[in-house]
């Protein structure tokens, strides 16, 4: 479906590249011909995916350590890409925390991690990205992974639902503001999509995945590619004039029922007592 080049030549910025789905969706965009830079904290993580993606691909990737929620180092970091590649064309917010608990068993810490990540971390990225292209006066193209929840909110989850709120309010917000700049900012909605971290911290149980699965009416999870793939679309000329829009990939599931997480109703406080020493280890 795709032109072999049909990202050639952009450079593409992905935050949380290191692994899951994020290194899904680089490796997509390297293997069309584009870019990439890989971000997050661990650096030995992302030199493995670098060189994986390099070998795999042929084209540059370029691993850098950072913070998504220290707005200095964010700054210094596009400093250095402009330097390096001139422009930066895409953004990829895809940097994330998720954990199930109910949300009175949550110390205050624990609820400031997940938002401090994935809502503080996408507005000053989205912020220090649109202040650039602004300022160079070219166009800029944001992309943010959401969830279903974000939309209908679900319990078990709070801390993550009401991040993802934020982040989608402000892609749609800013999609009406810098629309005259010529930025676009859009989001994905995936459903279940397996990765070994979230889905180790989401489901210690198998048996949650299991019923996570049966209420889906594809009766499956979906498949790396297929994120990556309308990632690819969204970030390509081809959908020059999509913007301020969410897209959602999730079998069906939350037509379904609203609320990803809301069957955790069914576990006993002895249950959540097991789990959350399973997590902590």
């Amino acid at each position: 479906m795709f032109q072999t080049d049909l990202l050639k030549d952009k450079v593409i910025l992905v935050t949380g590249g290191g692994t899951g789905l994020g290194k899904s969706m680089a490796t997509r965009f390297s293997e069309l011909g584009a870019k990439i830079i890989i971000c997050s904290r661990k650096m030995d993580v992302l030199q493995k995916t670098a060189e994986e993606i390099n070998q795999k691909t042929g084209n540059e990737v370029f691993p850098f350590q950072l913070d998504v929620r220290k707005p200095d180092e964010i700054e210094k970091m596009i400093e250095l890409l402009d330097q390096k590649y001139g422009k930066i064309d895409v953004l990829l917010n895809n940097a994330a925390g998720n954990f199930i608990s109910p949300t009175e068993r949550l110390s205050y810490k624990a609820f400031d991690t997940v938002v401090d990540i994935v809502l503080r971390g996408t507005y000053y990225f989205s912020l220090a990205m649109g202040k650039y292209w602004i300022a160079k006066k070219t166009p800029g193209n944001i992309l943010s992974i959401v969830t279903t929840y974000a939309s209908t909110g679900s319990g078990y989850v709070v801390p993550s639902a009401i991040s993802k709120a934020g982040v989608l309010n402000l892609t749609r917000s800013l999609a009406a503001e810098w629309g005259k700049y010529g930025i676009r900012l859009n989001a994905i909605a995936p459903g279940p999509f397996p990765t070994k971290g979230a889905w180790e911290r989401l489901f210690p149980d198998p048996k949650f995945a299991e019923k996570l699965i049966n209420r889906i009416p594809l009766k499956r999870t979906g498949e790396h590619i297929e994120l990556a793939n309308l990632a690819t679309y969204l970030i390509s000329d081809a959908s020059a004039y999509i913007t301020g829009d969410v897209i959602t990939i999730d079998g069906g599931e939350w037509l379904a029922g609203a609320g990803e997480f809301n069957f955790l109703d069914v576990v006993k406080p002895e249950e959540w007592d097991f789990i959350e020493k399973t997590m902590k280890r």
